[in-house]
């Protein structure tokens, strides 16, 4: 029985603040980001955590929270007695249920015209297309990347106005018209928004307002042009600052959208749950598509209103 990778997508309906702790640059709190690249990334770690967390708050059905800890890995807290009984002498078994880091794939970036453009990279593309194929799921190569070899600052769009320029942020830049850039935004927009009427308005912009910069222009924005917002602490006593208390936050912006990957595997333990039988995968990957909260929280300030994102299950190329 092997292995499944199944691909999900998050959307930041808020901004997103995943953090590695206080720091000594110019930023006191910043987000995680990959060591050699530099672009934002959420651990796998803690999106599993975060989506453990989702699953266990929206059930109260004492069968449901046992598959979770077959699944999850068992973890005693908050478990009644009855669930506790079923895992003695099964706690120490891995989880069945594991997550890839959350990799970027579009970042919102302010623009002249339309409010806001999705950027991304022949580098991130690239990378994406080759994760899906290692999952098993065929994407035909695109020519995208040929097509952007050299240029710096420039951007590729499939349907751009008559002006020949694009101004992004601070940044001015040529734009070079690509049927390959509409057929991306094409099967973006068909497969990674969740299926609701409230996202008609962004499917409407994934299918004209995504650009394709070269990978340093990208990294570029991904490194300067987060959110960053200064907060600071109140005493309860006095109601004013405490001390030099001001600090800074990083945060992704709302309309960020991510993605990860489930890795489905046959179940450890020796307490199976309901996951009997030869199908195990096929079980299991029925189980994390109809528990998935449609909207999840991940990352910290959530008594803030930050890490609210929407989510969707790869259903297959459309």
């Amino acid at each position: 029985m092997s292995n499944k990778m199944v691909p999900f997508f998050l959307l930041c309906e808020t901004p997103l603040h995943v953090g590695i702790g206080s720091d000594v640059g110019i930023v006191d709190m910043p987000i995680q980001r990959e060591r050699h690249t530099g672009w934002p990334k959420i651990e796998a770690s803690g999106l599993k955590g975060s989506i453990r967390e989702s699953f266990e708050k929206n059930t109260k059905n004492a069968n449901v929270l046992r598959d979770i800890n077959v699944v999850f890995g068992y973890d005693d807290n908050g478990l009644s007695e009855d669930i506790k009984k079923y895992f003695e002498g099964a706690k120490d078994y891995s989880g069945s249920l594991g997550f890839t880091d959350g990799r970027i794939l579009l970042f919102p970036v302010k623009s002249m015209k339309g409010i806001f453009a999705w950027v991304t990279c022949p580098a991130v593309l690239d990378r994406f297309f080759s994760d899906l194929n290692i999952a098993g799921i065929k994407i035909p190569k695109s020519k995208y990347s040929e097509n952007t070899v050299g240029l710096n600052p420039s951007c590729l769009i499939e349907k751009p106005n008559k002006e020949p320029k694009v101004i992004l942020e601070e940044f001015t830049m040529s734009v070079e018209k690509n049927e390959e850039t509409g057929k991306i935004a094409e099967w973006l927009s068909k497969n990674i928004l969740p299926k609701d009427n409230i996202y008609d308005y962004l499917k409407g912009k994934l299918e004209k307002d995504i650009i394709i910069l070269s990978d340093d222009m990208f990294t570029e924005f991904v490194s300067f042009s987060t959110e960053v917002v200064t907060r600071t602490k109140i005493d309860n006593k006095t109601g004013t600052v405490t001390g030099t208390a001001l600090f800074t936050e990083e945060y992704l912006p709302t309309e960020t959208i991510m993605y990860s990957f489930a890795i489905l595997s046959p179940i450890f333990s020796t307490r199976k749950g309901s996951f009997e039988g030869e199908n195990q995968i096929e079980q299991i990957e029925s189980f994390f598509r109809k528990g998935l909260s449609s909207v999840m929280q991940i990352g910290g300030n959530s008594n803030l209103g930050k890490g609210i994102v929407s989510t969707k299950i790869y259903q297959g190329a459309k």
